[in-house]
């Protein structure tokens, strides 16, 4: 899907075809649109299909007079396997190319942060001005990914009560899966912080003095993401271990109730083996004795395994 924006007196407005100073945006483009991207508008092949590689990481490309940055932007979707509606957290890729006349963005799925700048949502926005555009859509990606941690931080505590309560393993798994989506987060933020450098020395794209004050903003709120992703997951990690360890002695103490009590019933079974073989000289041959020295055995068994606290 396609569709044209333009910045016009100070709104940003749906247009119906492209022109200059514009913003096309592109959302899992078919095969007649990525041909008139190519085609009609002249972007480079290449650069489409990067952005439209679901595997491609954070990077920034020149040729041709055209400029390719792709980065890494969070992602949150309701998981169809859970039992009840959990997210699921990752990153996917977001390419902006830049050229003459043109401001591009493509993606293989719609975005939030995207849709926040069709919106007007994001101040400041100009599509004519295209540096600008793009440092104003990293600055809105860095401050999602600083959402989507504090709700993972909500999620994973509210998990971890549950966890104090019942060792589940629908829990458990919830807590690896936030697990797998700091790692995403944290791998996607180090690429885009490269990223980011690569752009503030200005060699790939050409850096206004009004520009700088915003890409500074956007490297405090990716420093802050990777700083708040690092603490999450030490956070994670060590409840994690901590939970491993609290299942093993709850196993362990099952374990030795369990074998306690098979102790003590096995008492009367020894007792009651003698009496039932058939040979001669046993003390009191009458079916009272065994079952009082049983009853009596188990009592003292209970006894001192309750003395040396077994049953805990």
């Amino acid at each position: 899907m396609l569709t044209f924006y333009k910045t016009i007196d100070n709104r940003t407005v749906q247009i119906d075809e492209a022109q200059s100073g514009c913003w096309i945006n592109a959302v899992h483009p078919t095969e007649q649109e990525i041909a008139y991207l190519t085609d009609t508008i002249g972007v480079l092949p290449e650069f489409v299909k990067a952005s439209l590689d679901e595997e491609e990481s954070s990077h920034i490309d020149s040729d041709e007079g055209q400029t390719l940055v792709i980065v890494d932007y969070p992602s949150a979707e309701e998981d169809d396997n859970a039992n009840e509606n959990t997210l699921l957290y990752t990153t996917l890729p977001l390419g902006v190319i830049i050229m003459k006349g043109y401001v591009i963005t493509i993606s293989l799925y719609e975005n939030l942060n995207i849709e926040d700048m069709a919106n007007g949502r994001v101040r400041g926005i100009r599509t004519d001005q295209k540096t600008r555009f793009l440092l104003l859509l990293l600055l809105r990606i860095s401050q999602r990914f600083l959402i989507y941690l504090r709700q993972i931080d909500r999620i994973s505590s509210r998990t971890e009560r549950t966890l104090h309560q019942s060792m589940k393993n629908k829990e458990l798994i919830q807590m690896l899966g936030i697990e797998k989506s700091l790692v995403y987060f944290s791998t996607s933020l180090k690429t885009d912080e490269v990223t980011l450098n690569k752009i503030m020395r200005g060699k790939f794209i050409k850096l206004y003095e009004e520009d700088q004050e915003l890409l500074e903003d956007v490297l405090i709120e990716i420093h802050q993401a990777i700083e708040m992703c690092n603490i999450y997951s030490n956070i994670l990690s060590g409840t994690m271990d901590a939970f491993a360890s609290v299942i093993s002695n709850n196993l362990n103490i099952v374990m030795k109730i369990l074998t306690v009590i098979t102790i003590v019933m096995a008492i009367p079974n020894i007792i009651f083996s003698f009496y039932g073989m058939n040979v001669k000289g046993l003390p009191v041959p009458v079916w009272w004795f065994p079952t009082l020295v049983a009853v009596i055995a188990c009592v003292i068994a209970t006894i001192i395994f309750k003395h040396k606290d077994m049953f805990h």
